[in-house]
């Protein structure tokens, strides 16, 4: 599974978004499960996954899917 694969399947299985759901358009306030608990639970998830650990101003910048993506770039997560 590439990088884009697991990273798409970390929203959808955190905001409950069907398989295939365009992402790229998900951002916090637009998002209903997208609340303080699913911004931890995502956060929590995509540590998980890429086997990373953000960091707190990281935490608070990460607003939309594409900002995600900015961010694990930053540690070596390419996307």
């Amino acid at each position: 599974m590439s990088n884009l694969e697991k990273y798409n399947q970390v929203f959808c299985e955190q905001f409950s978004l069907e398989s295939g759901f365009d992402c790229e358009k998900v951002k916090m306030n637009d998002t209903a499960d997208w609340d303080s608990i699913g911004h931890l639970n995502l956060i929590s998830a995509l540590e998980d996954v890429f086997g990373i650990m953000f960091e707190t101003e990281d935490i608070l910048s990460f607003d939309t899917y594409h900002r995600g993506i900015e961010i694990l770039g930053k540690y070596g997560i390419e996307i």
